[in-house]
């Protein structure tokens, strides 16, 4: 229904309620929910160890078919996060008790540069559920990054044609956005401001930090297309805390698409973690030297793997290497 504020109202009083009676806990498919929510609202960490205790709960016995909704969510966290072989293995899963893996699957694809891929496999999603809001969300998405602009306008129309009369601020968030991409893609940015600010509002009302950071990166094109470089950098830096602070590896490979960054877009501390992974350091040795958490230090490697199109710590050594930063 995208009732984002009723969803959360009723699962916050359903803890209250479950935390009352200590013979009571959250069952798998609730705990999928939740997982869903803290995502939204930017807790990416607790999400994930909600979504595996879902699985854990709903992986039985008996095995419950909504084991296939926790792969998913799991698969969700890691594809923002930049874990694509661990998103791909995480969609296979939950599609084997069920759970269609679009509209993630398409986006995984997306992310990976296949992006024909991409559009083949959420055109034949949109083709069994048409009026679908996430499918039609993520289609613009696909249309966009392979420059078909009428192909992204006459999404959005079909996305818009999805509401109703009374919009749920979640789907009018989503809708929002996507228009605002569109009209950029249109050579529009005054307008795209207008609706993209709208789209932030929206976002930031939901308390959605990461798709409210999109909507600001959306808000610095139209800045820049405008010619106020100030503002779409103030704009532009302001996504890029949010991203660095959720550990979104592929957003901000984007952002610094955006911003004219060296290809690798490494920041000053993801360089400062390469030289020290380049020396042999474990990353718990990485850790203790530059007085973060081991977590920290495993998503800035993540991060690292993403930007520098690696896998292993071997070829981010070489690349290191190579450019004399070890």
């Amino acid at each position: 229904m995208f009732d984002l504020r009723r969803a959360h109202e009723w699962t916050a009083a359903l803890t209250a309620w479950c935390d009352s009676q200590p013979d009571l806990v959250f069952r798998g498919r609730c705990r999928v929910y939740r997982a869903e929510l803290m995502r939204l609202h930017g807790d990416w960490t607790s999400a994930a160890d909600e979504a595996e205790r879902a699985r854990v709960v709903l992986a039985g016995p008996p095995v419950s078919p909504a084991i296939g909704e926790a792969h998913y969510e799991a698969a969700e966290l890691h594809r923002l996060s930049g874990r694509f072989d661990a998103a791909e293995r995480s969609y296979a899963e939950g599609s084997q008790f069920g759970r269609r893996p679009e509209p993630g699957l398409a986006l995984l694809r997306l992310g990976q540069g296949r992006a024909a891929s991409a559009r083949s496999v959420i055109a034949r999603a949109l083709d069994e559920d048409p009026a679908n809001p996430r499918l039609l969300e993520a289609a613009v998405t696909i249309a966009l990054a392979r420059r078909d602009v009428d192909e992204a306008r006459t999404l959005v129309g079909r996305l818009r044609g999805t509401t109703g009369t009374d919009v749920p601020a979640l789907l009018e968030a989503i809708v929002a956005r996507a228009e605002g991409e569109v009209l950029l893609a249109e050579g529009e940015p005054s307008t795209a401001l207008r609706v993209l600010r709208r789209a932030w509002h929206l976002w930031q009302e939901l308390d959605a930090p990461f798709d409210a950071a999109r909507a600001r990166v959306g808000i610095a094109r139209a800045c820049r297309a405008l010619g106020d470089e100030e503002t779409a950098a103030l704009e532009a830096a302001a996504a890029r805390r949010v991203f660095e602070d959720l550990g979104a590896a592929p957003a901000l490979a984007e952002l610094d698409r955006l911003d004219g960054q060296p290809p690798h877009g490494l920041s000053p501390r993801e360089i400062e973690v390469l030289r020290h992974l380049a020396s042999g350091r474990t990353n718990r040795e990485i850790a203790d030297e530059l007085g973060i958490s081991e977590r920290t230090v495993d998503r800035h490697v993540s991060n690292l793997y993403t930007k520098l199109d690696v896998s292993t710590r071997a070829a981010a050594t070489a690349w290191a290497y190579e450019r004399n930063l070890s």
